[in-house]
């Protein structure tokens, strides 16, 4: 199937333009052609990895939010790594051990148990953006690292983020005196600053082992070490006493958000291109935004939209100067 070409829809007839834009009937989608299918699996991971934010937000009213996180993946990892099991993939060598459990602890039991941790105290919208500024940490992590210049564009996304965040920031500065927001926000950084480092180590590391099977064995290991963590440390409450709303929730989030949504994401990663695919970083804050405002009336304010919208411009830039690393590259993220 070519290219959708929107500029030729609006000068074709009316009955040919119901016929193009028939293509995209959801009802009649196992008739489509793959490139049609791709674009609805993209769909697909911009909707459902954006609905992961207010999904933890729900689930931490109810469930302490390292032990939600640490169920989830623990849940997660073993569904992955059955299949892989099932498939008879080869087990990592012992020589590929020690960067999966480093990557275990950057991944999942740092950047997703803090971003989960960090939205009990902040909006579902606000740690959405946060966390899809990530890419931004990766031009300040070169600043300091690379012995190479950076890229001219990559400097400029990285001061266009700043000055985005910078902006949403400003409808907030009443809220850093509550010191629950202060704390939230401050997990939230750590958990963007894990996933940069994450990023870039992922990226050295990728071509010595399967990065899939990896992904569910990280996700074991470190919904392990986080469910073993907060049972002994006294951060939890007995599985009978978990309620139903959080039992939905870290299932929602397991079926839909790591199973579902990164099966599409890896379909439409196939059969589109890289740079179509990372549109889903920027949709997932407007699902979120929109989301929260809907369930929890959370405040979208003028600033929010405007310092998100720059920001995420910011991200844009920065990985348009760095293809070959982006979050695209890497993506359980799901932001969440």
């Amino acid at each position: 199937m070519g290219r959708f070409d929107f500029n030729r829809l609006f000068l074709q007839s009316p009955a040919e333009k119901l016929r193009r834009l028939a293509e995209f009937n959801p009802i009649t989608l196992h008739k489509k052609g793959t490139r049609t299918k791709a674009i609805f699996a993209l769909a697909a991971v911009c909707i459902l990895w954006g609905t992961t934010w207010v999904a933890s937000k729900e689930g931490v009213r109810h469930i302490p939010a390292l032990q939600m996180a640490g169920l989830r993946q623990l849940i997660a990892g073993i569904l992955f790594v059955t299949y892989f099991l099932i498939i008879k993939a080869p087990f990592p060598k012992e020589k590929e051990w020690p960067p999966i459990f480093l990557l275990a602890l950057l991944n999942f039991a740092l950047s997703n148990g803090l971003s989960t941790w960090g939205i009990k105290y902040i909006s579902a919208g606000l740690a959405a953006i946060m966390g899809a500024i990530f890419p931004i940490w990766l031009v300040v992590i070169g600043l300091f690292t690379s012995n190479e210049r950076l890229p001219r564009k990559a400097i400029t996304g990285l001061l266009i983020g700043f000055s985005g965040v910078c902006i949403i920031f400003y409808d907030h500065l009443q809220d850093f005196l509550d010191p629950s927001f202060r704390f939230g926000i401050l997990l939230s950084l750590l958990a963007t600053w894990s996933w940069a480092f994450a990023t870039l180590y992922t990226k050295q590391q990728a071509a010595h082992f399967n990065p899939y099977f990896s992904m569910g064995i990280q996700m074991l290991l470190s919904g392990i070490v986080l469910t073993a963590g907060t049972y002994f440390t006294g951060f939890a409450i007995s599985l009978e006493s978990i309620p139903w709303q959080s039992w939905a929730v870290i299932g929602y989030m397991v079926l839909m958000g790591s199973i579902f949504a990164f099966l599409c994401y890896l379909f439409a990663l196939q059969h589109l291109p890289t740079e179509q695919v990372s549109i889903y970083a920027y949709v997932n804050p407007v699902v979120a935004l929109l989301l929260g405002t809907w369930l929890f009336d959370e405040k979208i304010s003028f600033f929010i939209l405007l310092g998100g919208a720059i920001a995420l411009l910011g991200v844009w830039l920065v990985n348009q100067a760095f293809k070959n690393i982006t979050s695209v590259e890497h993506p359980e993220t799901e932001g969440m």
